[in-house]
């Protein structure tokens, strides 16, 4: 009997806490990657344009002088409070990455912690032979309830705290936010008032070329989003975890979602990183791609389908892999930590293995 793995059956709501801190600090360290971008393209095109400002104001004399002087500082000055708002945020973004990873750490160090003990219980309650061994066990997982409770709790404190400064974060930058000038540059009005309103037509009038972001229900040839996927999934086949589940994907855990979602978000999809499979047919399901076990003809390259029975614990939504191909009834795969590495495996497309499935978006 894997105690290992019954105790963890136990720990679903300190998974979900891992599995949530996980995929929040990889969105802040993008978050923060990106502010600190702009930061850098800000700061370069203020000291150019205050340079070329000043050499123009030297070679120019008249009535309109004074006028291209006052806009022209207007602009630096602009420039300049919009690239230090974007460096104060993107401290404030690696401040939120760096709770969000102790957070993270800290919850996985208690997961650990908790399954040897909890497997260890387990283990000397079923050593006991006889007629002793129901009241052993009886015993055993009572106290391994116990022992559940007793680290949920801390892992929900560690939830707690890095919500606590997620929450301080969002006020501080929505106060920043409010605090830079609308020049042009950081003001998404400025774009929204240019734009022409979306009416199902061109510019000319006539009607848009097809939009393949959207799910084209029942087809089983690869969109552009979906042959992106497959490219990047394929680009990854042969790699190997290291001990402990290590992998670049995600957590030091079982890791077949962490793969399936990191696919996705390099390919542009707008989605967390998410290693519980389930919460993958969730997000599905929030955005109007996901499609159940009745509806597997759906399955397209580029997607992703669920193994087991639901969406509901680690013991029910099993697996997940990226779909290469359908052809009839046989779908193939690419699989992460599917044995202990990226492989390419063939299934049949079957409601029996498979659960549902879910396009990119």
């Amino acid at each position: 009997m894997d105690t290992t793995r019954i105790a963890r059956q136990f720990a679903e709501q300190m998974v979900e806490h891992r599995n949530r801190l996980a995929g929040k600090a990889e969105d802040a360290q993008r978050a923060h990657a990106a502010l600190e971008a702009t930061h850098k393209l800000l700061a370069e095109h203020h000291g150019g344009h205050r340079s070329a400002a000043e050499a123009a104001s030297a070679q120019w004399s008249g009535k309109t002088a004074d006028g291209f002087d006052k806009r022209a500082h207007r602009v630096t000055r602009s420039l300049g409070a919009t690239g230090s708002a974007a460096a104060e945020g993107a401290t404030i973004v690696a401040s939120t990455a760096q709770a969000l990873d102790g957070g993270h750490g800290a919850v996985v160090r208690l997961l650990d912690e908790y399954t040897t003990k909890a497997a260890r219980t387990l283990d000397a309650g079923l050593a006991v032979t006889g007629a002793g061994q129901r009241a052993a066990i009886i015993k055993a997982v009572g106290e391994v309830a116990d022992l559940v409770r007793a680290y949920t709790g801390e892992s929900a404190k560690q939830l707690a705290a890095v919500k606590a400064q997620m929450t301080d974060a969002a006020r501080k930058l929505k106060a920043l936010e409010k605090s830079v000038e609308h020049d042009g540059y950081a003001d998404p009005k400025a774009r929204h008032k240019t734009a022409p309103a979306a009416t199902g037509k061109s510019a000319a009038g006539k009607k848009p070329d097809r939009d393949d972001s959207k799910p084209d229900r029942g087809s089983t040839k690869a969109n552009g989003k979906g042959h992106e996927i497959t490219t990047i999934a394929r680009s990854q086949l042969g790699y190997r975890e290291g001990a402990g589940n290590a992998n670049k994907y995600g957590p030091s855990a079982a890791w077949c979602s962490s793969f399936a979602t990191w696919a996705w978000r390099k390919a542009g999809v707008n989605i967390p990183l998410l290693p519980f499979t389930g919460d993958v047919y969730r997000w599905g399901q929030q955005h109007g791609t996901a499609y159940g076990k009745g509806s597997l003809d759906q399955a397209r390259p580029g997607d992703v389908l669920l193994f087991g029975t639901g969406p509901q614990s680690p013991s029910t939504s099993t697996h997940i892999g990226i779909v290469e191909k359908v052809e009839g009834n046989t779908v193939t795969m690419i699989e992460g930590n599917s044995g202990d590495q990226v492989a390419r495996r063939t299934h049949t497309l079957s409601s029996s293995t498979f659960y549902g499935g879910v396009h990119p978006k």
